[in-house]
């Protein structure tokens, strides 16, 4: 019978992860007898074990204070983690999964000045479809996926972008008028979705939310886009917008978002 991975566990190294993973937000610090009483270890134990992670650079020593931190190698290798953690990689199987529970084609897209780019989609089954393909530029303005990272932009940042981008109409329902357009992303921006009615392509209707990192940067948005004849009014702004926003979520959970402390 083959042994569970517990049963493998080499205790002096679990016993070093716990130490690092009691320093939280609020206790960057911590001495030795609050580590030792924390974790239920031997002050001996917990010197040692101290001592191997701060000669690796996982942990430092105040002189003064003679308490612990995090040190700089712990941040070397969240940053190692970090670079490894993309947001298409990230987003692969939501999107997927958000396409076969819609029937919809599915995107991942990203600002780009005023255009909003594909990078990434899982295209629907269904025979009558949205034809487009990654690396795709769209007004952003005129696009579901444009607003939904529009929206959380500052002001003064979206007024010289219009300065220098005019507000063109894709289709006779684009909004191109920079206040209207303002008033849409405010509402955009409180309900954290946003909806494409016809404004991109005529009888295209699309949903998408924002996806934020683990900095709670918006770093591109995701979303789905269909025919007039499947996103009907209810369907649109109802189910779609919950599978949508919940898409995001998964997404930005994954990128760090949801565990970062309020």
């Amino acid at each position: 019978m083959k042994k569970a991975k517990s049963d493998y566990l080499i205790q002096s190294v679990s016993r070093a992860l716990d130490i690092l993973e009691a320093f939280a937000v609020g206790q960057e610090e911590l001495g030795v007898t609050e580590l030792s009483r924390k974790l239920k270890l031997h002050k001996n134990n917990v010197f040692r074990l101290l001592a191997t992670l701060e000669t690796r650079g996982y942990v430092e020593q105040d002189k003064e204070t003679g308490n612990y931190r995090l040190g700089m190698k712990t941040f070397e290798v969240a940053s190692v983690f970090l670079h490894h953690l993309g947001l298409v990689k990230q987003a692969r199987t939501t999107l997927e999964q958000l396409a076969a529970e819609t029937g919809e084609t599915a995107y991942l897209a990203v600002l780009d000045g005023p255009w909003v780019v594909c990078v990434d989609m899982v295209e629907t089954a269904q025979a009558v479809r949205v034809v487009s393909w990654r690396g795709q530029r769209l007004p952003a303005h005129a696009t579901a996926l444009g607003k939904a990272q529009l929206a959380f932009r500052p002001q003064d940042e979206l007024e010289q972008l219009w300065k220098q981008h005019e507000l063109a109409a894709a289709t006779p329902r684009t909004v191109t008028d920079a206040g209207r357009l303002g008033e849409e992303l405010a509402r955009v921006a409180a309900q954290d979705v946003a909806l494409d009615d016809e404004e991109a392509a005529s009888g295209v209707r699309g949903v998408a939310a924002p996806v934020r990192d683990y900095q709670k940067r918006i770093v591109g948005a995701v979303g789905v886009v269909g025919p007039l004849s499947r996103l009907g009014i209810e369907r649109w702004q109802g189910e779609l917008v919950s599978r949508v926003k919940a898409a995001a979520h998964g997404i930005s959970k994954r990128l760090g978002y949801a565990v970062i402390p309020a």
